[in-house]
């Protein structure tokens, strides 16, 4: 497997490959909404192509795709965490792994503060991501809980404090 940014070339099979990642059984036709939301993503301000990475196999074909885009909290610029998708007949084998740690290393050599998402703690844990608001930082939707989650990078000094906001597109999800 091969780690490495997004190109112009791969838009179609990354949307291949985050619609079967986001596939849901009881609605087989319909796309998942994560596919416009890197659409959405992508077309705009809060982009930043060199977190926009992809996995490859030995015949270079994408078999996963994750992507942090620019969030804030309050008025400090801080990156969001999604989606991170891997095709299914490639899940559990470390694909999903390797991209989590290539995008905080690329966030980190970027000298970010911080990076924030929403998922497992069971999953997201052992990358260093903790409940967010042990860190002083509140979640867009306090429903949220456990679930929202941010790891501070190294390059980042102290960590920013107050409420997280999404770019606009996640709104519209």
């Amino acid at each position: 497997m091969m780690i490495r940014r997004e190109t112009t070339r791969d838009v179609a099979a990354i949307r291949t490959v985050v619609g079967a990642a986001f596939a849901r059984p009881v609605e087989p036709d319909r796309l998942p909404a994560e596919v416009a939301l890197v659409d959405e993503l992508r077309a705009g301000a809060a982009w930043i192509p060199a977190l926009s990475l992809v996995a490859t196999n030995a015949a270079d074909d994408i078999v996963g795709h994750v992507l942090c885009t620019r969030a804030t909290i309050g008025a400090t610029p801080v990156l969001a965490l999604a989606p991170l998708g891997v095709r299914p007949d490639h899940q559990r084998r470390g694909v999903g792994h390797a991209l989590m740690h290539a995008v905080l290393g690329a966030a980190d050599a970027l000298d970010e503060p911080l990076v924030g998402l929403l998922g497992d703690p069971g999953y997201y844990s052992r990358f260093g991501f903790r409940p967010a608001d042990e860190g002083g930082v509140i979640a867009p939707q306090p429903a949220w809980g456990a679930h929202f989650q941010v790891r501070t990078l190294a390059a980042g000094g102290p960590s920013p404090r107050g409420r997280f906001s999404y770019p606009e597109a996640f709104d519209r999800l």
